[in-house]
């Protein structure tokens, strides 16, 4: 029991975490975790599982403000307000779920429900409870009724994909579809088996939590644990004891000066920075925060070499060889992603266009260090070749929907080919650089609308046909379609294009172009003409692909649609080096 005004932090195993109970309140954001958190969650458990199964995995934290009971405001039992860790915990409790309804051990069924509800007993004047709550949520409770709490909930695949379909609530849906993914993932070959990851998730991973019966002081610890807003950062022990391995005192005042000025100059992206570098060092994906990472992986290194069986050597000492080679990476990202490199690169802003494109549209930038090794090792000898490879490379893996782990996989094979590697040609011929063809131009060729990856085809597209004498300029971006979604009954698009038809070609990438403003709708379901003059061309100055295809096209009939459709499939193929 939290005495007033004390703030409680500790760790605990998961085990212990679902004995407690949870409400998600009503000023929490809906459950937004999607395909990427996901499989990532599971990769990094099915690793700790697989490699290290006796050790302990941290999997993060969670702040919650404890509300002991109290029946004058209607609170029978303790509750616990979750205000960090929601998306967590509630991808956990449905992992107990489907672990449980996949699983053929009775135990193991039984162990799960433990963790996802508190069964009634009348003797004891017991309530059912579930672990998690959705407060005012109903609809979410409802599911959780449904398909979480009742055993077989989760096998009924089927009715959760349609429920994913055609739900109008966010969590919900985004709950269906993560049932579906987690049963998907123990379906791979290879994946640990459900009743073995739950015994280790239950007995080997930790979760450190942070407890306040206040609310002003738990959402103070909420903003200080998202907002790195505490002293001790891992950044910044990670620069004590760089500071501390130093011998001079001017060589402190220096290099304390130096990561100050790159934490000002670059902000949140600080620690990501520092992240790059470690990659490029280990060219592994990071599975323990960015501290562990350098003293377990660079300073000290744990593990053993498999061919001699004797501990790897550092890769990296502290003190000034670790500052000077922050110093000298910081200055390669400031020259790469600065946008000035007009000069150095042909005459061309191409390079600074693309690297604008990918920061704006890909998923992530596990691209950037292959890109910062290749230009410390080669500098800008063919540097916009390499980048144009590493884009295709990262969205191609992407697009043919490649997991976040095999994408940063492909990211570090990069590396690797180019410490190797002798010369710029020798990179380009390793064969790192492959995609998957077929299944990238099987996928683009299709419905592709609402795909994550659509807008940034059409940035792509974008940059295709941009002038590269000029810099590429976009703030807000909006996918709109030509031919739109839902017509009017008495309009020109109905007389033109059959219901067929529209069903066919409505949502696919010739249909679709960019605009420099948010979607009207009403503006959109205009008929073509009456849209390119009162919407389109207020909406399309800075966008060339959107420019190319009203500038071209005068009407906009199937005809159209398919010859347009079929132009820039092909440009995509090609630049991707696709034979058509």
């Amino acid at each position: 029991m939290l005495k007033k005004g004390e703030i409680d932090s500790k760790k605990m195993l998961v085990k212990d975490v679902f004995k407690m109970w949870f409400r998600i309140p009503e000023y929490q954001r809906p459950y937004v975790w999607g395909y990427e958190e996901i499989t990532d969650l599971l990769d990094d458990l099915s690793f700790a599982h697989s490699e290290k199964p006796d050790s302990e995995y941290f999997l993060g934290s969670f702040v919650f403000q404890a509300k002991p009971a109290d029946p004058g405001l209607g609170r029978k039992f303790p509750e616990n307000d979750l205000l960090d860790g929601q998306q967590r915990m509630t991808t956990l409790l449905l992992l107990m779920a489907v672990i449980r309804d996949l699983s053929n051990d009775p135990s193991i069924k039984n162990k799960c429900q433990e963790y996802i509800f508190q069964e009634a007993d009348k003797v004891e004047k017991i309530p059912e409870r579930v672990r998690v709550v959705f407060a005012i949520r109903d609809v979410v409770q409802e599911f959780i009724d449904q398909y979480v709490k009742t055993k077989d909930g989760t096998s009924d695949e089927k009715a959760i994909e349609q429920i994913a379909k055609k739900t109008q609530d966010v969590s919900v849906r985004n709950m269906a579809e993560a049932i579906l993914e987690i049963r998907e993932y123990f379906k791979q070959e290879g994946a640990s088996k459900p009743d073995e990851l739950l015994t280790f998730i239950a007995n080997n991973v930790l979760m450190i939590y942070v407890a306040t019966e206040n609310l002003e002081d738990a959402f103070r610890m909420f903003t200080i644990l998202n907002n790195r807003g505490i002293p001790l950062r891992n950044s910044d022990i990670l620069k004590s004891l760089n500071l501390g391995a130093l011998e001079t005192e001017k060589d402190k005042l220096k290099y304390a000066k130096l990561w100050e000025e790159a934490e000002g100059e670059l902000g949140d992206d600080f620690d990501r920075f520092l992240n790059y570098i470690r990659t490029i060092l280990v060219k592994e994906k990071a599975r323990l925060s960015l501290l562990q990472e350098f003293e377990d992986k660079i300073y000290d290194p744990k593990e053993k070499d498999k061919s001699t069986g004797k501990k790897k050597p550092a890769l990296l000492k502290k003190g000034k060889d670790t500052f000077l080679l922050v110093e000298k990476y910081l200055k390669h990202y400031k020259a790469l992603l600065g946008g000035q490199n007009y000069d150095e690169v042909g005459k061309s802003f191409e390079f600074d266009n693309l690297i604008k494109v990918m920061l704006t549209g890909l998923p992530s930038t596990d691209w950037v260090p292959p890109l910062l090794r290749y230009f410390d090792k080669f500098n800008y000898d063919r540097l916009y070749e390499l980048l144009t490879k590493l884009d295709n490379k990262f969205s191609g893996d992407w697009i043919a929907q490649y997991s976040p782990t095999e994408r940063i996989e492909a990211m570090n094979n990069v590396i690797k080919a180019i410490d190797t590697s002798k010369r710029p040609d020798d990179v380009f011929r390793s064969g790192c650089f492959n995609i998957d063809k077929d299944s990238f131009a099987r996928i683009l060729e299709g419905l592709v609308y609402g795909k994550r990856f659509v807008l940034y085809m059409l940035l792509k597209l974008d940059y295709l046909y941009q002038n590269h004498d000029q810099k590429m300029h976009f703030e807000t971006l909006s996918v709109e379609h030509i031919l739109p979604q839902t017509p009017a009954e008495d309009s020109r698009w109905i007389k033109d294009f059959a219901p067929k038809v529209r069903e066919e070609w409505t949502h696919r990438l010739g249909n679709l172009v960019l605009i420099t403003r948010r979607k009207n709708t009403s503006q959109g379901r205009l008929d073509y003409k009456e849209k390119v003059n009162k919407y389109f061309s207020k909406s399309i100055d800075t966008c060339p692909n959107s420019l190319r295809v009203l500038q071209k096209y005068k009407s906009w009939t199937p005809t159209e649609l398919k010859e347009n459709h079929k132009t820039v499939f092909e440009n995509i193929l090609k630049h991707y080096e696709i034979k058509v």
